[in-house]
Order: C-alpha cells, then sequence, then structure tokens
C-alpha cells in the first residue's frame, strides 16, 4: 500500500497521463455514447438547480448526472490529493519559463502558483480584477460561444474527428498564445 501511495504522489510523465486521458474518450463513446466535456456541467447544475422557464435549460439534465459526479469526483480528488498527498520535492519550472517571468515582475516561485499573481493582495488590485473577473468573463463566454471548453473540444472533438472542434482548439491556442507573448506583458507594465 505505501508503494502505491509513493507511485501516485509522484508527477506522472505525460506518456503516461496523456494516454490515460486519451482512453477516457473511447471508454466514455463505449460505455453510452457520452461526450467528455467540463463547462458542460454548469448548464446541467443550472438547469438543476435554477428550473426557470429558459429554453436553454429545458432538457432532461437527469440523463447528464454521470457528468456531475465526474465533475464532483475531479474536484474531490484534487482536494484530497492537496491536503494528503502533496508531491514531497519542490515544484519544478523551467529556468526560462522563471526568467521570463521574473521580467513580468513576478518573483515567488515557493508555491504551485506564484503568490504575486494568486494572492488576496493580488486578488483586490486592478490587476487582479483584469485577470480574475475580465479574463474570467472571457473564458466563459467563450466557453460558451465555442459550444465548449478544451477539454471538450481538444480532447473530445478532436478524437471524433470534429472540424468545429479543431477550429475551436486552434482558436483557443492562439489566444493563448497572443495572451502570454503580447496581452500579458502589456497588463502587467500597466502597473
Amino acid at each position: 500500500m505505501q508503494q502505491f501511495i509513493e507511485l501516485i504522489r509522484q508527477p506522472w510523465p505525460w506518456y503516461v497521463a496523456g494516454p490515460l486521458i486519451g482512453l477516457t474518450v473511447p471508454t466514455l463513446l463505449l460505455i453510452g455514447n457520452k461526450s467528455f466535456g467540463i463547462s458542460s456541467s454548469l448548464r446541467h447544475i443550472c438547469a438543476a438547480c435554477f428550473p426557470a422557464n429558459i429554453s436553454f435549460f429545458k432538457y432532461d439534465w437527469k440523463k447528464e448526472i454521470w457528468n456531475l459526479v465526474f465533475v464532483l469526483g475531479v474536484f474531490f480528488g484534487g482536494m484530497i490529493a492537496t491536503n494528503f498527498m502533496e508531491n514531497p520535492n519542490a515544484f519544478q519550472l523551467s529556468a526560462n519559463t522563471m526568467a521570463d517571468l521574473r521580467a513580468l515582475g513576478i518573483q515567488d516561485f515557493s508555491g504551485l502558483m506564484p503568490a504575486d499573481l494568486f494572492s488576496m493582495e493580488a486578488l483586490f488590485s486592478l490587476k487582479g480584477f483584469i485577470f480574475f473577473v475580465l479574463g474570467g468573463f472571457m473564458v466563459g463566454f467563450g466557453t460558451r460561444y465555442a459550444g465548449g471548453c478544451t477539454s471538450g473540444h481538444a480532447i473530445m472533438g478532436l478524437s471524433n474527428l470534429q472540424v468545429p472542434s479543431l477550429i475551436a482548439t486552434c482558436c483557443f491556442m492562439v489566444g493563448g498564445f497572443t495572451m502570454t507573448h503580447l496581452l500579458m506583458p502589456f497588463i502587467f507594465k500597466l502597473f
């Protein structure tokens, strides 16, 4: 049992974790023609908890209860891993990435997320407002506009050879590169 705990406490290489994630797609298709995606669970929660007279929420959400159970498993799995299975090794970040982030003013790399961005002080600043409120709105709007999130399109949609998912995934990538290389340095220079 101790060896199993040590095994799951360590970061898994991409060639192990990637195929395990990839195998969820055929598994879901084989066990009931289910579609993988995280953002659709918010629709199911709204339909279950706020039964309004809105056509978008008028459907049998109970048929999608497996998706809510999956998202709960992701949440509780993350909580268990964070509180009981912390990796004993220091978080590893490439020297080039650290140099790029230091050039933007991020100095604290002691945790999983830089405290310069993810602290209560940073949250209630203008920079925090831009990153979390406006950024969260843009992610939510983009997810709804694209008809799904990155996991739904990039994992499930591409494996089903769906052209809209290919277009959405390309747009996700272009948006990420644009934010990282153009907008984020500009936003950091404002403050």
